[in-house]
């Protein structure tokens, strides 16, 4: 078994480096919720060709990137964000790591030019689980399962390399995926 620690709102699950399926492919996710009901969570590292501007016409500008979060409800928006002291009511998933909040109040600050790229990240649709499911893909190996990671990577728009810092960061253990070919064949 690739994970030694627990799932849990507020870590990361990384894709084992062959997975198939392209929603999931060297991904980072970050786990929002965790219970017996199942698991939810947003892919951090699929940019979509999308900017905040061009999924909401009402706001006159925003060149914010909006990231694919996961194959279900790909019609609805979600946030995180790092910045609670200018978003209201979002729910603390890790420490510096916050989901969801006042709507309006990000309308207002994007206008207005008070958020940033690196303090908010938007997503189309989610990952979810249902009872149990990501606990078998876990016993399978599919996913390794962190807490050592800094809230910087979560909120990097360098998603070409997330994966691979967030496995070189897991220590001696995992560093050696960091560097597997995507397609063995090739190699």
């Amino acid at each position: 078994m690739l994970s030694t620690i627990a799932p849990a709102a507020g870590r990361l699950l990384i894709s084992e480096p062959f997975m198939a399926d392209p929603n999931f492919k060297r991904s980072v996710i970050v786990l929002t919720e965790y219970s017996e009901g199942g698991a939810m969570g947003f892919v951090l590292n699929h940019q979509t060709e999308y900017m905040l501007g061009d999924i909401l016409p009402d706001l006159s500008y925003s060149e914010i990137p909006v990231y694919a979060g996961g194959p279900v409800a790909a019609n609805t928006l979600h946030y995180i964000h790092r910045v609670p002291e200018k978003i209201e009511n979002g729910i603390e998933i890790a420490s510096g790591i916050y989901w969801g909040g006042d709507f309006e109040q990000i309308k207002e600050l994007i206008t207005n030019y008070q958020l940033t790229e690196d303090e908010i990240k938007f997503f189309t649709g989610y990952s979810g689980w249902t009872p149990d499911q990501l606990d078998q893909e876990l016993r399978e190996d599919s996913w390794i399962v962190t807490d050592n990671f800094e809230v910087d990577n979560v909120f990097s728009n360098n998603e070409q390399n997330l994966w691979r810092e967030v496995v070189i960061g897991l220590g001696q253990r995992y560093a050696h995926i960091a560097n597997f070919p995507e397609n063995p064949t090739l190699n």
